[in-house]
């Protein structure tokens, strides 16, 4: 009697970064149809359930991917994403993916393995120290330039030192999200683009700026000038 051929299974996990595209399903619909035309190449199955991420990429918490590596624990099934690029830079992702004993492939990237992912979680670390590295020495830099503009005079009322306390603040916060976007704006610029081009690149790749909204010609302008960024 001839044995019955097993389908390898897989579950998938997928991420959004804003709440926003969770609602309307802007960015899981493709990441599902990347991982189903992946799984039916190779003759498997996905089980139910599937697992997705809304959040933000700073942030170190995956609840779904923790319950999605539970779930391929118990039922020895392999974890499938659909865009391993796109959560290379992030280093919590990376350090679960590699630490979780379970086995798990990428629709852009089947070859990827627990070593390959290993040294992506060691970049991605070294990438985001380096942004710090950088946001901090912007932050010194433009606290030099305020100071050299002069300080609070002795005198001055106490309402008035709060104030610009918090104007300061509001700027160093500013400062810090734009360079948190210095590698994106900067590929932009050696792009030749004009403002509104950058505007809509920035858009089409859901990036917002630093008040969470929308990019506009002015917007870019803007950052350029904080980042002390000026196109040719």
């Amino acid at each position: 009697m001839a044995q019955k051929e097993t389908k390898s299974t897989f579950c998938a996990y997928l991420r959004v970064s804003t709440a926003r595209q969770g609602k309307s399903g802007l960015g899981i619909e493709a990441q599902r149809e990347a991982v189903n035309r992946f799984v039916r190449e190779r003759a498997g199955k996905i089980i139910a359930p599937e697992f997705v991420e809304v959040e933000s990429g700073k942030h170190n918490d995956r609840p779904e991917l923790a319950k999605a590596i539970k779930r391929c624990r118990l039922t020895g099934a392999t974890l499938v994403v659909a865009k391993l690029d796109r959560l290379s830079r992030n280093a919590a992702f990376l350090m679960t993916l590699r630490d979780s004993g379970v086995n798990f492939v990428a629709a852009d990237l089947p070859e990827a393995n627990t070593m390959t992912v290993g040294v992506m979680a060691v970049v991605a670390q070294h990438e985001r120290e380096a942004i710090s590295a950088r946001t901090k020495a912007a932050l010194a830099a433009a606290r030099a330039r305020g100071k050299a503009l002069g300080g609070l005079r002795d005198n001055a009322p106490d309402i008035a030192s709060f104030q610009k306390q918090a104007v300061r603040a509001v700027q160093e916060k500013a400062l810090a999200i734009a360079e948190d976007r210095r590698d994106v704006i900067e590929a932009l610029v050696g792009e030749g683009l004009s403002m509104n081009a950058m505007a809509a690149r920035l858009n089409d790749a859901s990036v917002k700026t630093s008040r969470g909204k929308d990019w506009t010609a002015t917007a870019v302008k803007r950052t350029l000038a904080r980042l002390e960024i000026y196109p040719a």
